[in-house]
């Protein structure tokens, strides 16, 4: 076990950077290996929750944009605009995200969060949005495609 496993739970920078000098010494038997291992997974969650967000933020927008026309204006075409360009990076950047599009509990959730948000956003009961998704991928992603 390593010598600063406290400093994990005290001062997590402290912590990761006295891991780097570790590794880069090849004093691996002093390595924290438990909490590195959970760092490097969390890394990939994070990755997965930014894709999530942005996502339900799209969605919520797409929603807001459907559901009241009258109200549309460039601060939402902008949000738009933004987490598409966001979700297509994040997928470049990150393949293995690509998995995540194919999750039905994925989708779930990002749907719920963005009824939420487009609710309190738009003050419409959440009941009165779609319990399923409206649109497929290929349209959410599409910088062409504009919900009527």
């Amino acid at each position: 076990m390593a010598t600063t496993t406290s400093t994990y739970d005290g001062d997590i920078i402290a912590w990761a950077n006295e891991q780097a000098r570790l590794l880069r010494a090849g004093l691996f038997s002093q390595l924290d290996i438990e909490h590195i291992a959970e760092e490097i997974e969390d890394v990939g969650k994070s990755e997965q929750r930014e894709l999530e967000n942005r996502m339900a933020l799209l969605l919520a927008h797409l929603l807001k944009w459907e559901f009241q026309p009258s109200h549309r204006g460039n601060s939402w075409r902008r949000t738009i605009i933004d987490q598409r360009q966001g979700i297509a990076r994040r997928l470049k950047k990150t393949p293995s995200l690509n998995a995540s599009l194919e999750d039905p509990d994925w989708w779930a959730d990002a749907w719920q969060d963005a009824l939420m948000a487009a609710s309190r956003e738009t003050g419409i009961s959440y009941d009165k949005f779609p319990e399923k998704c409206l649109w497929d991928l290929a349209n959410i992603i599409d910088s062409e495609f504009w919900p009527d």
